[in-house]
């Protein structure tokens, strides 16, 4: 392992909050490091292939670098190329696929203790989302190769009988997508109805397609157990056994929790989990360590996106630029 490394500010996560915290480190000519144990904006890496974003480009941009779309809501595609043109543009320190193992406290200073090195640093933002770690369903069965928690294109599906688990956009997109593949798609739902909250594109075509049948939804309905070739669910009526090759569990995600215990970031104890820190400076029980991005909401994954927690980047490093000068 190499030696202690010291920067001013060390951040960990490169998605795009991450890279706008680097960005704005950049601009007040901080010696700062990215650490990621993944790839470049390793989340939106994981978003179906064939995603389309709900907001527009413009709403996505960060560090002054425009962001061209050839429609008003951008595709993933477009998305992944848009932020390693900011990385290159911006020529930012990302050291991708390390992980950060370790963060210990002294004299001031944190010691980050990763898969490569070890660095040292007086200023940490945690920029991690929370596409990190799937929420499970922790029914029997669930660790079998044919259960997926990431979706990324209907193809391997096709002539399949799938359960897509969920009723929210992802959920929902999924089911849609593998039907039109010609999978044989069942849903397990819930809730009474699908999410109110589906893209409004999305969700007439979801619930026609279940309303004249050529998708099987069960509401009301949890899965009981996932067998290799089928999945007993539990519905008002009672148990329901079908035949089934794969189980597509749109579950959602939370943030990696692990992590933040690890560091000693407190939470507040609510129903969500939400991590502690400080509503202006967005500074946690831990001097110096900030949260930026999707992670301030903790479990709460609907109140924060790109599109509004940008400014986080702006609000961390006015904090730490107005320490240094003290």
């Amino acid at each position: 392992m190499k030696n202690s490394e010291s920067y001013d500010l060390i951040i960990i996560g490169a998605g795009p909050i991450g890279m706008a915290c680097a960005i704005e480190a950049t601009k007040n000519g901080l010696k700062y490091l990215v650490i990621e144990k993944g790839v470049l904006v390793n989340s939106l890496y994981h978003f179906p292939t064939n995603m389309t974003f709900f907001s527009t480009s413009n709403l996505l941009e960060i560090g002054d670098v425009p962001f061209i779309s050839h429609s008003d809501k951008p595709t993933r595609r477009e998305a992944l190329e848009y932020y390693r043109r900011v990385w290159q543009s911006w020529k930012l320190n990302i050291h991708l696929y390390e992980e950060v193992l370790s963060v210990t406290e002294k004299a001031k200073e944190y010691q980050v203790n990763t898969s490569r090195a070890q660095y040292k640093t007086r200023f940490m933002i945690i920029a991690t989302g929370f596409f990190g770690k799937s929420v499970s369903m922790n029914v029997p069965g669930e660790d079998l190769p044919k259960v997926r928690h990431y979706y990324d294109e209907a193809h391997p599906y096709i002539g399949q009988k799938i359960l897509v688990v969920g009723a929210a956009n992802s959920a929902c997109d999924v089911a849609l997508e593998t039907y039109l593949k010609g999978a044989e798609v069942t849903m397990a739902i819930r809730s009474a109805t699908i999410y109110e909250r589906v893209k409004y594109w999305i969700k007439p075509n979801i619930e026609n397609r279940i309303s004249e049948g050529s998708i099987k939804a069960y509401f009301d309905t949890t899965v009981k157990e996932i067998r290799p070739r089928e999945v007993v669910l539990e519905t008002p009526g009672g148990d329901v056994t079908i035949e089934n090759d794969f189980v597509l569990a749109m579950t959602g995600y939370q943030p990696d929790y692990g992590l933040l215990d690890m560091i000693g970031i407190e939470n507040r104890g609510d129903e969500f989990r939400t991590p502690v820190y400080d509503e202006n400076t967005l500074e946690t029980n831990l001097p110096n360590v900030y949260l930026a991005g999707v992670i301030c909401g903790g479990l709460k994954t609907n109140v924060l996106f790109i599109e509004n927690s940008r400014i986080h980047a702006q609000m961390i490093l006015r904090d730490i630029m107005a320490k240094r000068s003290v």
